[in-house]
């Protein structure tokens, strides 16, 4: 590839609303010896990226430029250590930055051929959401079959995710949304209960449905003690995003009395040997599922890279269900 190629980025300077964000070229390097460069079908939009924006989330040491925490399209060039992957081959990947883009520098240990029975728009949904619920509710959650799971934002991305894995894995599923069509959604995916928690207290159906083992958490705040409240003894609370806080006052004794498990995670500060591992996991037990059809990505809505702004707008507002992804 000829070196003075160059690719567009998003970058939100200075830190603000979607109106901060902007598109800018820049020279596109070559790939290091354990990487690949790939042509972007689509780029997913994540919650993370809107953190990001507002001037919460820095990129860890070593991203690339520019929003962005997956994509799928076609590898076009392989760096000298590169195995298992080759030119003209459909993949979707994690990358630590600069995924908002029409060409996309992802680790070779972070990328995921495109799975059967899936498009290339619908496989750049699967990596941020599919990564982060395996390691934390399959892995730091350790969620088992039978056991009954809890998942809060039940039509975010990560939401929509979480139901259709653990439901594949044997799991009871109870979901909280916002509005009526949200907890159909829920139910549609797997749910086997779905509580609006506008109008009604998830505490109390919980408590009534036998209490919970797993909890995936977005929301903290006065959350925390109402989780603690209905797990079971030995459950495990798993937190990865703070939409009412990240503080709160706490009564621990249930954790003891109960022997609770209270964690936590993020995922794009992670070493790349790390992530790999995720991939490897992910590969040997997520694939199946979507390619058996029992996870599919849900996409909420569509557009151009340079409408990154709408799609931030539709983040921000909240009302989506599923995922927002960038065209290039």
């Amino acid at each position: 590839m000829a070196q003075n190629r160059t690719h567009r980025i998003v970058l939100a300077q200075p830190a603000g609303g979607p109106e901060v964000l902007r598109i800018e070229e820049q020279a596109l390097p070559a790939p290091k010896a354990d990487e690949i460069l790939i042509r972007a079908a689509a780029c997913g939009v994540n919650r993370p990226d809107q953190i990001e924006r507002l001037g919460f989330y820095p990129a860890p040491k070593g991203a690339r430029p520019g929003l962005g925490l997956e994509v799928a399209g076609e590898v076009i060039e392989t760096g000298a250590d590169v195995s298992g992957f080759a030119v003209g081959d459909e993949v979707c990947a994690l990358v630590s930055g600069g995924g908002y883009s029409d060409f996309v520098i992802a680790k070779a240990g972070a990328t995921l051929p495109r799975p059967d029975g899936l498009t290339l728009e619908e496989a750049a949904g699967l990596p941020e959401t599919v990564f982060t619920v395996w390691t934390n509710v399959f892995e730091s959650g350790a969620l088992q079959p039978g056991e009954t799971f809890l998942v809060h934002g039940g039509t975010s991305g990560i939401g929509t995710t979480a139901i259709q894995m653990a439901k594949a894995h044997g799991a009871r599923v109870i979901a909280t949304a916002g509005t009526a069509e949200k907890c159909a959604l829920c139910r549609d995916l797997g749910a086997d209960i779905a509580i609006n928690y506008r109008e009604e207290d998830y505490e109390v159906i919980c408590r009534e449905a036998g209490g919970v083992d797993v909890i995936l958490d977005m929301v903290g705040g006065s959350y925390v003690q109402k989780n603690i409240n209905i797990m079971n003894p030995g459950g495990r609370l798993v937190s990865i995003a703070f939409l009412q806080g990240s503080r709160c006052e706490l009564d621990l004794m249930l954790v003891m009395l109960k022997r609770l498990t209270l964690t936590g995670s993020t995922l794009r500060a992670r070493p790349d040997t790390e992530k790999a591992r995720i991939a490897a996991a992910v590969r040997d037990h997520v694939l199946p599922w979507i390619e058996a059809g029992k996870v599919r990505t849900v996409i909420d809505s569509r557009f151009e890279l340079d409408d990154v702004r709408s799609a931030h707008e539709r983040l921000d507002g909240g009302q989506h269900s599923g995922k927002i992804l960038l065209i290039p």
